[in-house]
């Protein structure tokens, strides 16, 4: 620890301590072969994975150590391979079947994926489905 840790250490107000922590992959991109119209069959296309994992705890791991750290390696190796081990007529069934490997990881309190393809529609950003383990924009305190 540096001089300047050491003075700052125990310092910050209850109120202010950190009470929830998460693991965030914004918009991954994987060309993945999804959707159920003629022109999409066996035509892949980009699609952009969104996930957040909010932790069991909020504690980095000790010492500053890798060993305690999230593998955030994993989860974007398990979401494309998912995403790419098969066709999918609905993204729907590609979400709940990245979600529910995903909830399966050691430390997942709540988690939250967005799928969306983003080449459909000029005018919109994309096109998509969110689906999460819990209700409202953030999960609730437990």
């Amino acid at each position: 620890m540096t001089k300047e840790e050491i003075k700052l250490s125990g310092i910050v107000p209850d109120h202010l301590r950190v009470r929830s922590a998460r693991i965030l992959l914004d918009s991954l991109a994987v060309d993945t072969d999804v959707g159920f119209h003629d022109f999409e069959v066996g035509s892949p296309q980009r699609l952009l994975v969104t996930v957040e994992i909010w932790l069991d705890h909020e504690d980095l791991p000790p010492g500053d150590d890798p060993a305690g750290a999230w593998d955030y390696d994993l989860v974007r190796t398990e979401v494309r391979r998912i995403a790419t081990a098969q066709r999918y007529n609905l993204q729907e069934t590609l979400a709940h079947a990245i979600f529910e490997r995903l909830a399966s990881l050691r430390g997942v309190r709540d988690l939250r994926l967005r799928l969306s393809k983003p080449d459909v529609y000029p005018e919109a950003d994309g096109v998509g489905v969110e689906i999460a383990s819990f209700r409202g924009q953030w999960p609730n305190g437990r």
